[in-house]
Parts: C-alpha cells; structure tokens; sequence
C-alpha cells in the first residue's frame, strides 16, 4: 500500500521518492479518428473519379454536346467548394458524424439516381446538385475540421496525410470504374460509386467522434485538457459572418486567388478532361484512366511530404513553388500526348503527381495563422473558390474541345495561370506575431 506522509514540525524525514508515473504508451486516439477520416474521404473520393470516364459514354449514348456534359461537372465543382464553409459550421453545430453521415447518404442517393436519367437537365440535378452537396460537405474543410480539433502538434502531417485520402480514392477505384465503363457501360460503375460511399456510413457511425472531450482527453500534443464547444448556432450566419470578417483582409483574396487556380488546373482540368484528351490521340481509355490512378499513388507521397514540409517551412513560399512547377508541366503537356506512354509522359506524371494537391497543407496553415478559430470555415470559403475555378475550367475545357477540336489552348492557359499563382503567393504577408520563439 501506498502512504502520503506529511511532517509538519522539526526537520522533514528523508523518504524515497515514488517513482513518477510512466508516459502512457498507448496511441493517442487522435490518430484512430484521423484514420476513420482518411476512410471516409477515401469512399468519398470515389466519384470523383468517374466524371472525366462518363463524358464519352453520355455523349454516345444521349447525343448531349461535351460542353452540356462539362456543364453538369461544373455544377457539381461548384457546389463541392460553396457547400464546404456550409458544411464547416453545420459541424459546429451538430457535430461531424451526423453532417458527414447525411452527406455520404447524399452522395449515394445522387450517384444512384443518375442510372435511371434520360435527359440531360437529371444529370445536372443528380451528378451536379445532389452529389455535389453530398461532396462539399465531405470537402477538404472536414479534414480541416478534424485537425484542428483533435491535434496541436503534427497538424501539417494530419492535414497531408487526409489530404491524401482523396488521391487514395482516385488511386482504388479509377481503374476499377474503367474497366467497368469499358466492359460494361457506365451504368454498373455509377452503382459502384453509389455502393462505396454507402459502405462508410457505418464506419463514420460508429467511431467518428466529434470531439476529443467526448472521449476525456486533450488534443494530441495539448498540454491541457480542452472542454468540449458548446453547439454553435445558426450556422449559415456565421458561415456569412466569417466570409464577410475575412473578406475585409487582404491574405483571404489572395488565397482565394490561387486556390481558384489550384482548382481550375486540377478537378477542372486535368481530372475532367485529361482521359478524353489522351482518347483524342489514340491512347485507350483505360491506359488514360491508369495514368491518372499513377498520378493518384504519387499525390498520396507529395501531399504528405508538403505537410512534413508545412511543419517545418514558410507556407507561402511553399505554394510559390508548387504553382511554378505545376505550370512549367502543364506548358509540355500537349507535347506528351500520343497514342501510347511513353517515358516523358510518365515522368509527367509522377512531376505533376507529386503537386496535385501539395498545395493543401500550406494553404490550411495560412488561413489557421491568419484567421484562427474561424480558420476551418475561412478555408471552406477559399475551396469555394477553388472550385469555382474548377467549375470554370471543366466547362470552358468543354466548350473548347467542342469549338476547336482541341483542348492545347486549355492547357497553355492554365500553365499561364499556375505562373501568376505563384507570384500570388509570395505576396501574402505574414501575421505578425508577439509571441516569442525558444531559441
């Protein structure tokens, strides 16, 4: 038995010390809820997938225009970045198993719908509007939300790490939804779509948990125990809130605007058309749809790494130079293009892999230095943005095709852009700061 023994006069007694207490070696729970986020945006992620596979299928088959097809895949790019900041504070509101649940459910309702569509306003409602509601609220501005509740420490790795799980999904299940569309129409791979995002729901239910609180414990790396937030009200209002508070700064517009690049030259460009612009030269589509999933495996190593980086590095230099040579690729892209791979078009691939989404980690840590407690919802609102972006460039990518016969002009544009992103970038200043750093 173990004794406190107190000396309260004359000269205290020597007595052995107890031995301090060993830190637990048990994994932080933090790092289980992460684990149950990268799944749930990995089932997500798969129809992500698909658009750029259905646009061929759906212009033989209903005879719709490419630009109608690219329009439905703006929607929905669209509706992914103007939900999430939505989506951040309905979180707040009512926790994130319940809003990412409803979401997931969304998601399968509208991918499932589209096998029974016959015009092409069904596939703008179940494609754009539904799956694109169901997919903003599993936005990137959840993997923000997660970090940012349940780590202090490794938040750039954390952040990395689920930016990755999208890629992840793009990786599992592009080459299955290839094969699938080629073999056997786009139909069974719509169902496919429709079945994985149903699949995680049970997972979310039943170890997702909204806070460390709920669980008695402290954030990972937080020397004190966090009490739990009280459910924030009025959610739509303080989503417009905090955009109205952060458009007045001038970092929110600069973020915005390379974000808006970032989108326009990745889901709207090389995502939607890259397997129709490679089809246009001969190479197969499947071997197409198998350069993106490679893409896919190397994004996962570039995401990771510029959380590692974003750890340990200044964020807006960071995103200078992802931007620059994300567009030196896209210029020798058109180049690349033929009927078969060849060594340069896979060196392409593994370069422009490695800065898919590399661009994620710095971004999130920018707006956490400048906006704080409100930095989940701030960056909700700047994927906004960048899917406006992306929803310009998959129509307008469209509209190009249909009216040139190509998409070269797209990929030089987009090149262009990438280069004043990166000029973007390295204008946003730094938060000053009182605090001062141990040497």
């Amino acid at each position: 038995m173990l004794f406190d023994v107190t000396q309260t006069t004359g000269l205290p007694a020597p007595q052995p010390l107890a031995p301090a207490p060993r830190p637990s070696r048990r994994v932080h729970r933090a790092w289980f809820v992460a684990a149950v986020a990268f799944v749930t945006i990995i089932g997500a992620a798969a129809f992500r997938s698909l658009p750029g596979l259905l646009i061929d299928p759906l212009h033989k088959e209903f005879d719709w225009s490419r630009g109608t097809i690219g329009l439905a895949v703006s929607v929905n790019l669209a509706l992914y970045g103007l939900t999430a900041p939505f989506a951040a504070a309905l979180m707040d509101r009512f926790g994130i198993r319940k809003v990412v649940a409803v979401a997931l459910t969304v998601i399968a309702l509208g991918s499932g719908l589209t096998v029974f569509m016959s015009s092409s306003w069904q596939l703008i409602l179940y494609w754009g509007l539904l799956v694109g509601l169901g997919s903003g609220s599993m936005a990137l501005a959840f993997a923000a939300t997660v970090t940012n509740r349940w780590f202090t420490e490794r938040r750039g790795l954390v952040t990395g790490i689920l930016t990755a799980a999208s890629a992840s999904g793009q990786l599992i299940f592009l080459p299955l939804l290839s094969w699938l569309v080629e073999e056997h129409g786009w139909r069974p791979a719509s169902i496919t779509v429709s079945l994985s995002a149903l699949a995680v729901v049970p997972f979310v239910w039943l170890l997702l948990r909204d806070h460390p609180a709920d669980v008695g414990l402290a954030p990972y790396g937080a020397k004190e125990f966090t009490p739990k937030p009280a459910p924030v009200p009025g959610a739509a209002r303080r989503a417009v809130a905090v955009l109205f508070s952060a458009a007045r700064t001038g970092p929110f517009w600069l973020l915005a605007g390379t974000f808006a690049i970032c989108g326009a030259s990745t889901n709207g460009l090389v995502q939607t058309h890259f397997v129709p612009a490679a089809h246009d030269h001969g190479m197969p589509v499947t071997a197409a749809a198998s350069l993106l999933a490679v893409i896919g495996v190397f994004d996962v190593v570039g995401t990771i790494a510029s959380g590692w980086f974003t750890d340990r590095y200044e964020a807006r230099r960071l995103l200078a130079v992802y931007y620059a040579l994300r567009g030196i690729s896209l210029l020798f892209l058109p180049m690349l293009l033929a009927p078969s791979v060849h060594p340069p078009m896979v060196f392409f691939i593994v370069f422009y892999g490695l800065d898919w989404v590399a661009t994620v980690p710095p971004t999130i840590a920018l707006c956490r230095e400048h906006y704080g407690d409100d930095s989940a919802i701030v960056f909700g609102w700047v994927l906004a943005s960048h899917q406006v972006g992306a929803a310009i460039v998959a129509f307008a990518g469209g509209l190009a095709r249909d009216a040139f016969g190509s998409y070269d002009v797209v990929w030089y544009a987009s090149g262009a852009l990438c280069a004043a992103a990166a000029l973007m970038a390295l204008v946003i200043r730094r938060k000053p700061t009182t605090q001062t750093l141990a040497a």
